[in-house]
């Protein structure tokens, strides 16, 4: 489960218009967004799976998205990269998304950020894990965009709770 930091996607997109999650209609700023759910194996992972159909995301699966991935077109890219892999229909793999975003407590300094902050890695990842109890320390990485805050990935199995994060992953966190 990738968790984008919005600040930091914001700062790259100065004065995008168009760009939902940074210039929200709704007068609403975001900090952590769901960027996706994708799977993985233990080495390699798979994206942009051949289809026999061309991928499609029904309108009524994005609306139903907005308030956690706010860019239909975000909506639409992470389907086309990596939910078609998954084997399931759109529908299904949005609705397991949802769940393991509804699944991860975003720490309260995170939520509503009102100042920048100096933060190490290593302090993000502790603040996520203590905010979820249960979640294992190894299942959460974080990752920079140089010295900034890019994104927080959530390693979850099948069932949609926390396991420990592959090597691969792991070894892309910033430290």
């Amino acid at each position: 489960l990738v968790l984008s930091w919005s600040p930091t996607h914001c700062a790259s997109q100065p004065n995008n218009p168009v760009d939902s999650q940074c210039n929200p209609r709704s007068g609403r700023a975001y900090s952590f967004i769901m960027h996706g759910l994708w799977p993985q194996h233990d080495v390699g992972w798979p994206e942009s799976c051949p289809t026999r159909q061309r991928p499609f995301v029904p309108e009524s699966t994005i609306s139903r998205m907005m308030d956690v991935m706010p860019s239909r077109r975000l909506v639409r890219h992470e389907w086309e990269k990596h939910g078609v892999c998954t084997g399931m229909g759109a529908a299904e793999y949005y609705g397991k998304a949802r769940t393991a975003f509804g699944n991860v407590r975003i720490p309260a300094g995170f939520q509503s950020p009102k100042n920048a902050r100096t933060v190490a890695p290593a302090k993000i990842r502790d603040e996520f894990v203590a905010a979820n109890p249960g979640l294992p320390r190894e299942a959460v990485t974080v990752n920079c965009a140089g010295r900034f805050l890019s994104e927080v990935r959530v390693c979850v199995g099948k069932d949609l709770k926390g396991r420990a994060c592959s090597a691969e992953v792991q070894r892309q966190a910033c430290r």
